[in-house]
């Protein structure tokens, strides 16, 4: 029976969607493509010791994060949307414009890359999709994003329920792997994996490290996925529940699939194995049979990932429309209740960065890292928020609290701004390309309101934004900058 969005936003009574559905939709939002990903790019960066570092420092960075999400969705239960309310909350209308922007591009970013794992893996049968960034597969993709947009349009819970069901199915495959990893663990190839061929010094491994910082961030998009859906939720405290019991689990998975490939292959066949990286450890201990059986659990996992991302997608550009912090055209909807327009605009740029894989050196990579750096500025933006709310002390009468959440909100804080850092000046220039460009957008939804468009402190913003996508361009024609 079809339940529309309409329904779903009719009333805290009679919104329909359990903890158990809200958490399915966080681990279906981050379990996509990225761990199937996990033993080659880990492989290619470190040995055991700094995957364990840089487990733990992610672990602990996003755990912080999850429960910065957790206490805003309590704290702040009308900021429904998330990433884009929380940054306009806290730092004005142009910098929270900017993070729904910089989210809804890493969404568009990452569903390319979903098209990219899908055809290349597909290119055992279909020999043009080759790496999946031939023209053949760029066509074939082109034409299934297209596809899932419509599917969307008819409907945004029923998407959501879908998804659900995708989710459940999609799990099986990775559990498969790590139970089978672990029962033929070879602890004298673990062992030879431990250091990564680079030292045994603090130096060398921190920089192994820090090397799949990028790659441990993608895995984790989507981990604000439950207050994205918050306005769905059944009981406004599942919110945080949910974001907090996904991100446990999946921590889990991703940890315990990079650490038995180590004692699978050594590592230097771990970094040239072709992707999905899983398949080929499978296939290496129980035969071919285990590569077809992961591929077949990645093109399930992507395709229910993707329909989550482009529900995301929409929903991102849809919300601040109804606010009027976007165009109004953004904000209309078909019979079916589902923000066609924005849809299709989504449609649009992932269509357009999937023609733009045909001039990427290495595809896929580009993509994983690209998503990973423009999701960044709107977490920092949400945790800093959370640090504001401490520092103010708006909402709090609980000093004990107050101190437990300002160390949650620095810690997450610190995490960002380090991350920043670690994606690398050329990430932060070329994501200018979209946000000074995009400020159009903007322009056009203050005058509908009959606002003044920029403050001094946001013309100046706007200004270093511009100065920023000039810089971009000049350094990908002077090659500085290669994709």
């Amino acid at each position: 029976m079809d339940v529309t969005a309409t329904e779903a936003r009719a009333g805290q009574a009679d919104q329909t969607v359990s903890l158990p559905t809200l958490t399915a939709m966080v681990v279906g939002s981050m379990i996509g493509s990225g761990v199937f990903l996990l033993p080659r790019r880990f492989g290619t960066e470190t040995g055991v010791v700094g995957a364990v570092i840089a487990w733990t420092i992610a672990g602990a960075g996003m755990l912080m994060l999850a429960f910065v999400f957790q206490r805003l969705a309590i704290r702040k239960p009308d900021l429904n949307a998330g990433i884009f309310t929380y940054a306009r909350a806290g730092f004005g209308d142009y910098v929270g414009f900017n993070s729904a922007i910089g989210y809804w591009a890493s969404v568009c970013a990452g569903n390319v890359s979903y098209w990219v794992l899908i055809t290349a893996t597909l290119g055992a049968i279909f020999p043009a999709f080759g790496d999946g960034d031939t023209g053949a597969a760029v066509a074939a993709s082109v034409v299934g994003a297209w596809l899932f947009a419509f599917l969307v349009m008819r409907g945004v819970k029923d998407a959501a329920v879908i998804n659900y069901i995708v989710t459940i199915a999609k799990v099986v495959p990775i559990l498969v792997f790590i139970l089978i990893a672990i029962i033929a663990f070879q602890a004298d190839v673990f062992t030879d994996n431990l250091w990564g061929g680079g030292g045994y010094s603090f130096a060398a491994v921190w920089d192994q490290a820090t090397g799949t910082m990028l790659i441990t961030v993608f895995v984790f998009l989507g981990i604000e996925g439950a207050a994205v859906y918050s306005r769905m939720a059944r009981r406004r405290e599942d919110v945080g529940r949910a974001t907090v019991m996904g991100f446990l689990g999946v921590l889990g998975v991703f940890a315990l699939v990079t650490l038995v490939s180590y004692g699978a292959m050594p590592q230097d066949e771990l970094a040239g194995v072709s992707q999905p990286s899983m398949a080929a450890v499978l296939e290496s201990i129980v035969g071919p049979w285990g590569s077809i059986f992961i591929k077949v659990g990645v093109i399930i996992s992507v395709l229910g990932a993707y329909l989550a991302w482009t529900l995301m997608a929409a929903e991102v550009l849809f919300i601040p429309a109804k606010s009027e912090d976007m165009p109004r055209f953004l904000a209309r909807t078909n019979r079916h209740d589902a923000p066609v327009v924005a849809l299709v605009m989504a449609a649009c740029l992932t269509s357009l960065l999937l023609v733009a894989l045909l001039f990427a050196a290495n595809a896929l990579d580009f993509m994983l890292d690209l998503t990973a750096a423009l999701s960044l500025i709107p977490y920092l933006l949400a945790a800093a928020y959370a640090l504001k709310l401490t520092v103010t002390r708006e909402t709090y009468d609980d000093r004990r609290s107050l101190r437990a959440d300002m160390v949650i909100a620095g810690v997450a804080t610190a995490y960002t701004v380090f991350l920043v850092f670690a994606a690398g000046l050329d990430k932060l220039l070329l994501s200018c390309l979209l946000y000074a460009p995009a400020a159009a957008l903007y322009v056009k939804a203050r005058r509908e309101r009959g606002l003044r468009v920029f403050r001094p402190a946001e013309a100046a913003l706007f200004g270093a934004v511009v100065l920023g996508a000039v810089a971009a361009v000049v350094s990908l024609l002077t090659g500085s900058i290669q994709i």
